[in-house]
């Protein structure tokens, strides 16, 4: 292709223009609708949060269990 240049900042004007043509039209056009977006991605991270921490709290209780009875079995000398 005859006449094409690549200069080599290239990607950070892409960047910036896949960025900013977003926030000109659409939802993030307005207070409200920039709201919001907000709402729904604080909803997001509680909702995943949520989920992490149902995992966090069985691998805690399973920690729990373990090395209280690895404590039991040291006190009572069979370990």
């Amino acid at each position: 292709m005859p006449g094409l240049t690549v200069g080599p900042d290239m990607t950070a004007s892409l960047a910036a223009l896949a960025a900013s043509v977003p926030l000109q039209a659409g939802i993030l056009a307005s207070p409200t609708g920039q709201l919001l977006v907000a709402l729904v991605a604080v909803a997001v991270v509680i909702v995943l949060g949520k989920f992490v921490l149902k995992l966090a709290w069985r691998l805690v209780t399973i920690g729990i269990v373990v090395v209280a009875a690895l404590y039991l079995l040291s006190t009572a000398g069979l370990i």
